[in-house]
């Protein structure tokens, strides 16, 4: 029962944002205290960066912004997600509870309702609106950036960064990430840059995690938590398994009937944590791995299912479904298979029959019926699609997966199991970081079905139970800028903003702000002060002539006559010289057309504060130029590589774009200058089609370091390898050019998809394409659109009507059957 006291600040709350109760009271959970604290400093008009674990509801102050805009008429609000995959699971959200007339979603190769009031789009499309200065952007109030976090990735982190930058000012910015170690460092950075930004940090749980050891068949748990309350103390059990690694039978069984794990195996009863008799080993033999369908069995049994088993290898993903289905286990019951079945028909009704053979279909579906399934990115985002949807029916109550799964989808489980702490990172093999180990294993727990989550890792040889514990109970995830200049980045802010703004845009960046905080800052007081400037500026114009002129000379003449008072017994040939610019100066000033202004003394006032103010400024921009300058002076390199090339006129601060350079504005990608020089040299007219569409796909395509790639072995001839040929000749050079400004140097082009894309072009089967690329059809997939959105770009830049016109028809070739296929 509540007090007076509490029944009065609820209600008071209520008042001062009223909006945030109306919200509240439209959704099934009650409000976290870190939610509601989100959505009052969003209805005070602030914005927010929302740090909070996997799972713990970070999106429902996203979807508040979202609804603040939709109470008042024509404004708007951009949801932005790092993948497509999000974008499209945000826009079936979001037109379940707006409508399909209100909601819009723009990924590069989807455009559906783009001019809706709310829109959800990948960081990319917003970043390529903001350069375009875009009419979409009109009448925008709030930008959602999910899992923002992203800014850290290598390759598209910078987009981020390039976003949060370019915003209006008068858009209100809603920063969701994961719990990182430095969230109030990532804050003080976007307060800094955006101003009025709240930090709010959650590291709470709304379903509590229990950590488990699965030892044999038997879950032991991780913690003992009989010491004192304490949730860091290894369970003792573990600690005298480890120096042995294994244990006689009947010895383990004795230690699992004094001190088994709350959700024991066949052997098992349930009963208290930790502490027990110990597990003596004494030289016995290992203890042996249980496989995978009898965990599966296992939780089913203890009833932990549904599970996500986290396996870092795609083929062991592929390959325990399989072992799952040959041990002839079944997860569901008959209804759950009719429903399945039903799902499953519907969502690839629009995929042909020969395609369904080559994906293998049927045995996929088998599975599914059975309850057990993968997910991985080299299945075929469909299939993906499908496995999601499943999985959050409760129908699916088993899924193998790559880590790419902890990345966002919305797909918790009851449990979560990691078979192993390390994974191959494309060199060595490598154990998970803690940061990594939260983001796994939070999707362990279903807020409202749940009362408790639960993280399985299983026992191997060597494991160290403190070890495991010490990742468990870490949160060390720090974020840190992966931001640098790129070409087209740089020919944009050119472009808008001119060579010295760009370089204080820049030294704004949250890579400077960590490299030196002080600089942020710094540039923001001249960003500041120029708006003022130009205030000033406009206050003394003068309809007689040019002000600022007229005061530049009455400044020098004022300074000079104090000058000459102070130095009276100076010499005499100095005094004399300085008399006469004294007097040349007089006769300026009174013939100067502002010299009889009525208004002149009042604009005169405005002259002195613009000077003094102009003075500071400069004095701070001095400063700035003696700090780090890290990610300027990489700017200044890009600039340079640009003049050398062509693509920008002029010297020092004064530079324009060529024709060039108006080009580049508009490619973006790794390779934009390779790209854009490829077209100013004509090194593609003479391509067709599907030839055009395998350089493309060279352009792009980024071969997986354990991959044997093909070589070019297999590549189309004629026009193709003429083509292919001077773009390696044309790429050598510019790779040598950047060495030479100490710029970072490029892969070579990467020809094992030309001799699949050309085919796929051309209108080839999917199965021989899928020979010749070598590839899974989800990595097919994922690189089509890749080549997509580059052919995409080529269409609208192309100067030569003929090589734009032949994109648009790659465009038409490749986009067809499997590449084409939504579900959206």
């Amino acid at each position: 029962m509540t007090s007076p006291s509490e029944r009065y600040s609820a209600a008071r709350s209520a008042a001062q944002h009223p909006q945030t109760q109306v919200f509240a009271n439209q959704q099934r959970f009650d409000l976290d205290p870190f939610q509601i604290e989100a959505c009052h400093a969003l209805e005070r008009g602030r914005s927010v960066l929302c740090a909070a674990p996997t799972g713990a509801g970070k999106t429902i102050v996203g979807e508040f912004a979202i609804h603040l805009a939709m109470q008042t008429p024509r404004d708007k609000a951009f949801y932005t997600t790092p993948m497509k995959a999000l974008s499209n699971q945000k826009f079936r959200e979001l037109v379940a509870v707006y409508g399909a007339e209100h909601v819009g979603l723009l990924t590069g190769d989807t455009n559906i309702n783009g001019n809706a009031r709310i829109v959800v789009m990948t960081t990319e499309v917003l970043r390529n609106m903001l350069y375009a200065d875009s009419d979409a952007l009109r009448d925008l109030r709030y930008v959602v950036m999910d899992e923002v976090h992203y800014l850290a990735d290598r390759f598209r982190g910078p987009v981020w960064e390039e976003v949060i930058l370019h915003l209006p000012l008068s858009v209100s910015l809603v920063a969701l990430s994961a719990t990182v170690s430095n969230a109030e460092e990532f804050g003080d950075w976007l307060d800094t840059v955006r101003g009025d930004t709240e930090v709010i940090v959650s590291e709470i749980r709304p379903v509590p995690l229990e950590q488990h050891v699965l030892v044999r068949d038997d879950l032991l748990p991780l913690f003992d938590d009989r010491a004192g309350g304490s949730t860091t103390r290894v369970n003792q059990e573990l600690l005298r398994i480890r120096p042995f690694g294994g244990s006689r039978e009947g010895d383990h069984r004795r230690g699992q009937q004094q001190s088994g794990g709350r959700y024991g195996g066949r052997h098992a009863q349930r009963r208290g944590r930790g502490g027990g008799a110990p597990v003596h080993s004494g030289g016995g033999r290992r203890i042996e791995r249980v496989d995978r369908p009898a965990v599966v069995q296992l939780l089913e049994r203890a009833n932990l299912l549904p599970a996500i088993f986290f396996i870092f290898s795609r083929v062991g993903c592929d390959a325990a479904v399989q072992q799952v289905r040959r041990s002839g286990v079944h997860l569901t019951t008959q209804e759950e298979r009719e429903e399945i079945r039903g799902i499953v028909d519907d969502r690839t009704r629009s995929l042909q029959d020969d395609e369904l053979d080559v994906l293998g279909f049927w045995e996929w579906r088998e599975n599914l019926e059975r309850g057990v399934a993968a997910h991985h990115a080299g299945m075929l985002p469909a299939f993906k699609e499908v496995v999601e949807e499943l999985f959050q029916r409760k129908l699916v109550k088993a899924v193998f997966a790559t880590e790419t799964l902890a990345l966002g989808i919305n797909m918790p489980a009851r449990t979560v199991v990691l078979e192993k702490m390390e994974k191959f990172n494309g060199e060595a093999r490598v154990p998970i970081t803690s940061g990594e180990y939260t983001q796994l294993t939070g999707r362990a727990g279903r807020r409202g079905i749940d009362v408790e989550g639960h993280a399985v890792v299983q026992w191997v040889d060597g494991m160290d139970p403190q070890a495991v514990a010490s990742l468990a109970s870490r949160r060390t995830y720090p974020l840190n800028s992966s931001f640098r200049p790129t070409y087209n980045m740089a020919v944009n802010l050119i472009d808008r903003f001119g060579r010295a703004r760009a370089r204080e845009i820049l030294e704004s960046s949250f890579a400077q702000f960590q490299a030196d905080r002080a600089v942020v800052g710094l540039a923001r007081k001249v960003r500041e002060a120029e708006e003022s400037l130009r205030g000033y500026s406009d206050a003394m114009t003068c309809e007689k002539g040019d002000f600022l002129d007229y005061a530049s000379i009455r400044r020098e003449l004022s300074d000079l006559e104090k000058k000459n008072r102070k130095d009276a017994g100076g010499p005499r040939v100095a005094r004399e010289k300085r008399l006469r610019k004294i007097q040349t100066l007089r006769t300026r000033m009174q013939r100067h057309s502002c010299h009889s202004c009525p208004d002149r003394e009042a604009h005169a006032r405005w002259a002195e504060r613009y000077y003094s103010l102009k003075r500071d400024t400069d004095r701070i921009r001095r400063q700035i130029e003696t700090r780090t300058g890290t990610v300027a002076r990489i700017f200044d390199r890009v600039i340079e590589v640009l003049q050398v090339v062509d693509y920008l006129d002029g010297s020092g601060d004064d530079l324009v774009l060529t024709e060039a350079g108006r080009t580049m504005r508009r490619i973006y990608g790794e390779r934009d200058l390779l790209v854009a020089e490829s077209l100013r040299q004509n090194l593609w007219r003479n391509l067709d089609a599907p030839s055009l569409a395998a350089m493309a796909s060279c352009l792009v395509y980024e071969p997986r370091r354990d991959e044997q790639t093909m070589g070019e072995r297999g590549m189309p001839r004629g026009a193709f390898r003429i083509a292919y040929d001077a773009t390696i000749r044309l790429w050598a050079e510019l790779d040598e050019l950047e060495h030479d400004y100490s710029l970072p140097r490029s892969e070579p082009l990467a020809p094992g998809l030309a001799a699949a894309m050309h085919s796929w072009a051309r209108g080839g089967s999917l199965d021989r394409v899928l020979i010749d690329a070598d590839m899974a059809a989800g990595d097919f997939v994922r690189w089509a659109k890749q080549t997509i959105d580059l052919l995409d770009q080529l269409s609208i830049v192309a100067e030569d009507g003929d090589l734009a016109r032949t994109a648009r028809r790659s465009l038409d070739g490749i986009r067809r059957g499997i590449v084409s296929y939504t579900t959206v």
